[in-house]
This record gives C-alpha cells, sequence and structure tokens, in this order.
C-alpha cells in the first residue's frame, strides 16, 4: 500500500497497516470459504487462511463441511467492522460461480482478483492525488470522490497519460472476468483508503508520543 500511504504524506516504512492487513486478511478468509463451499471442497489444503480462521475463532464445523461456518463468520464479521453490505459478498459470491467450475480454475480466479485489487488501488492512488488527504471526517465527500473516480475508470476509454490508460484497460479487461459492479468496487476502494488513512494517523500518533 506504499502508493497510498506515500499520498497521505507518511513515508511507507512508517506507517503501520494493521487495519489494512486485517481487512485484506478477512476477504481472504470469505473468497476461500465461499470457494470451497460452492466447489464443495473439504480439503483444508485450498483454504489455510479459514483454517487459521477457525482456530483463531474456535468455528464449529457445520455439516461435516469446511467453509460454511467460516463464511458465515467472516462475512458477519467484515460487516459489522467495516460497514459493508450483504449486497458486497453477494457479487463475491456471483462472481466466483460464474469464473470457477472445478477446482482448477481457482488458482486462476484468486490470481485474476489479487491483479484487480492491486491495479485499481494503483490507478486510484494515482488518479484521487490531493483528493485522498481529505479528512475521514468528511466521509460523504470522500466516498464522493472516491465513487467518481471508480466511475471513470469504468467507462473512460481515453486518458491523457499513457500508463493511466494502460491500466485503466487493464482493469477494465479484469472487470469484464470478474464481473464486480461499480458499487462494489467503490465500497472496496473506499473501505481501504479509510483504513489506510486511519493506520497513517495511528501511526503518526505513536511516533509524537515516542519523540515527547
Amino acid at each position: 500500500m506504499s502508493f497510498l500511504t506515500n499520498l497521505l504524506g507518511r513515508k511507507s516504512k512508517d506507517v503501520a497497516v494493521d487495519g489494512v492487513d486485517d481487512f485484506s486478511a478477512l476477504l481472504r478468509v470469505y473468497f476461500q470459504a465461499s470457494l470451497a463451499t460452492i466447489l464443495g471442497i473439504n480439503n483444508p489444503r485450498f483454504m489455510p487462511d479459514v483454517i487459521q480462521f477457525k482456530r483463531t475463532f474456535k468455528i464449529v464445523t457445520q455439516k461435516n463441511k469446511l467453509g460454511v461456518a467460516e463464511r458465515t463468520a467472516c462475512r458477519k464479521m467484515l460487516i459489522a467492522d467495516y460497514g459493508l453490505s450483504e449486497g458486497f459478498f453477494k457479487e463475491i459470491d456471483q462472481s466466483i460461480k460464474k469464473n470457477c467450475h472445478t477446482q482448477n480454475d481457482i488458482n486462476q480466479y484468486l490470481q485474476m482478483y489479487q491483479a484487480f485489487s492491486n491495479e485499481i488501488m494503483m490507478l486510484v492512488g494515482n488518479l484521487m492525488q490531493w483528493k485522498m488527504r481529505i479528512p475521514s471526517m468528511f466521509r460523504k465527500m470522500l466516498y464522493s470522490v472516491t465513487k467518481d473516480t471508480i466511475h471513470d475508470i469504468y467507462t473512460k476509454t481515453v486518458w491523457k497519460d499513457d500508463g493511466v490508460h494502460k491500466t485503466a484497460r487493464q482493469v477494465r479487461g479484469l472487470v469484464a472476468k470478474l464481473q464486480f459492479t461499480e458499487q462494489w468496487s467503490t465500497d472496496f476502494v473506499f473501505t481501504l483508503v479509510l483504513l489506510v488513512k486511519r493506520d497513517a494517523k495511528n501511526n503518526k500518533n505513536k511516533i509524537d508520543q515516542q519523540e515527547k
């Protein structure tokens, strides 16, 4: 996340990203648990993050199937902690169903998702720039500019900067396969932006206290 933390005025090595890491880890758990549930996978080897999540929160297996109870628990946690909607997770499930028909599809699908995540965040950091510094207290304003930026990424086909043009084209190609809507991408990116800002603020407070 250095491309975002730099925009917020802190060097990446100075910024703890526990919030971002926690959110990303929980999303990995949900993706793995949903894949396991939809494809009927019961092999722990295919879902290491789910197994860790299960052990950490002592989740009881339902119907002798790994992933079912874990997916429900993880979804509830993400909704409670990050304000995501049920629709956010329905889109993930629909994306998996459209792209994954056998276990052989899993690696390619997760690689597509990771590429999408990296590329869209890199692009948003490039496009929003100073807008990223809008204080978190102005939540509606920050959400609005994030939404507008995502809309441009989804719909604008010509960019002045060749690098932005190339990355936007790559993102749209991944979106066509993953079939995530503008709403999903807006909520995903907005959550990460808030977490990066919060992590940067918390880390600055820690550094200030150490310097006193």
